[in-house]
């Protein structure tokens, strides 16, 4: 008498399928639900097998829909249910999409990084011309500097130049004490902290910045203020000596800013856009 426990008759059965017909084959027994596999080669590393790199493939769209999925701005919708398993040509149009999707959103997040790398770059600037104007109006600075620049080698002192930039405020105290050690104390340095913080174009964290204008007389100091600037990974800015000169830049610089404002506004309006259709798309379960 049969039990409820029991199950139906099994034969057992060796198949031979050409490796063109495996792939369709194990789908089709496998969407039927009547073939249990054996597994003859069961001392076989898994990254041995025949098929790794199939199974691959398959992690590495597994990955890319998880990054993809990380970016939409909100959890896509539970997808419908479909068939359990892809046929090969199905995979190969899953993995197209999903490649053109990831490169879509990777090409607008990079343009999107450039833009607000460069929209970091004016701020500063704009608001280095605003420090230095403050710089230049202090004339005791160029007393001190020509009073304190040694002449060596019965040289005359040559004219008095600058550089100017923004360097991360945490590096200032180390940056000013290595700058006077390279000049031997025949430099002016003058700073004045970035009051609001900017924000990162990649991480978006805030950086917190200070302005900097070092004074100096002769080429060899210029050269070594350089070196120390590029060591502390400070951003040197061209800047103006005159004030009328400055302003001018700064005129330009605030209606750079302006435009890229609002270039960055449609930008991130496109990026929205891209994303909710991404979305959309997956509510019909192709994901």
């Amino acid at each position: 008498m049969g039990s409820m426990f029991r199950s139906e008759e099994m034969v057992l059965c060796q198949l031979f399928v050409q490796p063109e017909a495996a792939y369709i084959s194990m789908y089709q027994l496998g969407e039927a639900g009547i073939a249990q596999f054996r597994d003859l080669n069961p001392h076989v590393n898994d990254f041995q097998r025949r098929y790794v790199s199939e199974v691959r493939r398959c992690s590495e769209m597994e990955r890319k829909l998880r990054w993809v999925s990380g970016e939409l701005p909100e959890t896509p919708p539970p997808p419908k249910p479909g068939p359990r398993s892809l046929s090969p040509r199905e995979i190969n149009i899953l993995e197209e999409r999903i490649d053109y999707i990831e490169s879509e959103i990777q090409e607008i997040t990079r343009n999107a990084q450039n833009l607000k790398t460069d929209y970091l770059s004016l701020i500063e600037l704009k608001i280095l011309i605003e420090k230095t104007q403050t710089f230049f109006q202090d004339h005791s600075a160029h007393r001190m500097i020509s009073a304190s620049v040694q002449i060596y080698n019965n040289e005359a002192l040559g004219h008095l130049g600058f550089i100017a930039g923004v360097v991360a405020t945490a590096r200032v105290p180390s940056f000013e004490r290595m700058l006077w050690r390279i000049s031997h104390g025949n430099i002016f340095f003058k700073q004045a902290q970035i009051d609001q913080p900017l924000k990162d174009p990649v991480t978006g964290h805030e950086l917190l910045k200070t302005v900097f204008v070092v004074f100096f007389h002769g080429e060899q100091i210029k050269l070594r203020v350089k070196k120390v600037c590029n060591g502390f990974q400070a951003t040197l800015y061209p800047c103006p000596a005159t004030f009328k000169e400055q302003q001018d830049m700064l005129a330009g610089v605030e209606t750079r800013i302006q435009d890229l404002e609002m270039v960055l506004e449609q930008t991130e309006q496109h990026r929205r856009l891209v994303l909710a259709n991404i979305a959309g798309t997956s509510a019909p379960g192709w994901w």
